[in-house]
């Protein structure tokens, strides 16, 4: 009988580099596993040092985020954004952003402020400039002109003993410990941080102003932005074109009137004008069914459904579309507080609004 040894020697293979296999007794593993797992793990880390400098920056907002909203809030004019560089394309999206959620905005070049562009600028403006260094040059030279025009500056840098600091009415700071650059050079950290707050802006303005989805809809009117936001009063029928009857409407009426419309349906109303029901072709059906040749005898309110489905002409279109999915009909009567039928959706219209 063979024998061992108490202790076996060891080998080790060393990490081979490129698409190689690490081999042993019991697994390959192709190398460029290792080399993908370097891969997201410093992407995570990117990801992380953002978000440790966003962290940092809201804890260190104080009185001067509430002076510089305070300022935006009572200006009459324009918001005039600006930077230089990277900072200047942080500018442009914080302008749009504004814009887009009730502050009007716009984004200026610092150095074309000096070759006409100040022609711009108005009295009533308010100037959020962004520098990391608060340094410049372009923006430094900027600041006396912007100074004698009257204008409130918001500063967004990480120098808050600046040239830029010192000229402004209200001073943010977005100051980083480092780039998330392995360098620490290119502006990575500190562009998203004067990004997540120029976003912190916007929004804390547009809940001041009271900014509803309905506004939102008006400066977004193309786009999925637009479709999700049109409401049921924008593309809905109204007038001659939604069906009707009165509740004590013969049987023949009730088929003049769904025939008529061409939809397969109509709305049945009391005296004063209020939804009661409505008829369906499939409610047709079943009176024939149920009553037999004495349905041609039955007046409207013996036949309709009662309560049938509606929707208010200032919900969202989506809405309707859920409500027709949820409830498998393609038709929805849209009514007023009074329960007032004042138009109809189908399906179709839906369809051509591209909401669907």
């Amino acid at each position: 009988m063979a024998t061992f040894p108490e202790s076996m020697p060891t080998t080790t293979t060393p990490v081979p580099t490129g698409g190689a296999l690490l081999t042993n007794s019991n697994m390959q593993v192709p190398a460029t596993n290792l080399i993908e797992s370097q891969l997201v793990a410093q992407a995570r880390q990117v990801l992380e040092m953002e978000a440790r400098a966003i962290v940092r920056v809201r804890d260190r907002l104080n009185e001067s985020f509430e002076r510089a909203v305070k300022l935006l809030l009572s200006c009459s004019g324009k918001v005039v954004v600006t930077g230089m560089g990277k900072s200047g394309h942080i500018a442009c999206k914080i302008a749009a952003t504004l814009a887009s959620t009730g502050t009007p905005a716009f984004f200026v070049h610092p150095a074309e402020l000096h070759h006409g562009d100040f022609g711009m600028l108005d009295e009533r403006d308010v100037l959020v400039a962004l520098s990391g260094s608060g340094e410049t040059q372009e923006l430094k030279l900027a600041l006396e002109p912007i100074k004698r025009l009257g204008l409130p500056i918001i500063a967004l840098t990480g120098n808050l003993e600046s040239t830029l600091a010192r000229y402004s009415q209200a001073v943010l700071d977005v100051s980083i410990e480092r780039e998330a650059c392995p360098l620490n050079l290119a502006p990575t950290s500190s562009t998203t941080v004067a990004l997540a707050m120029g976003d912190a802006l916007a929004v804390v303005l547009m809940s001041q102003k009271g900014f509803k989805a309905e506004d939102f809809a008006r400066s977004h009117p193309g786009g999925t932005l637009g479709k999700q936001l049109v409401t049921v009063g924008d593309i809905m029928r109204s007038g001659v074109e939604v069906p009707s009857v009165a509740l004590d409407s013969a049987y023949e009426n009730v088929l003049a009137e769904v025939t008529s419309k061409k939809l397969g349906f109509t709305a049945v109303c009391n005296s004063d004008g209020h939804l009661e029901g409505i008829i369906t072709d499939g409610d047709i059906r079943r009176a024939q069914v149920r009553f037999g040749p004495a349905a041609f005898m039955r007046l409207a309110g013996e036949i309709m459904t009662p309560h049938p489905k509606t929707i208010s002409p200032s919900c969202l279109a989506v809405e309707a579309l859920k409500l027709m999915e949820n409830h498998s009909i393609s038709d929805l009567l849209i009514v007023d507080d009074e329960m007032n039928p004042t138009g109809l959706i189908h399906l179709k219209d839906l369809l051509r609004a591209g909401i669907v």
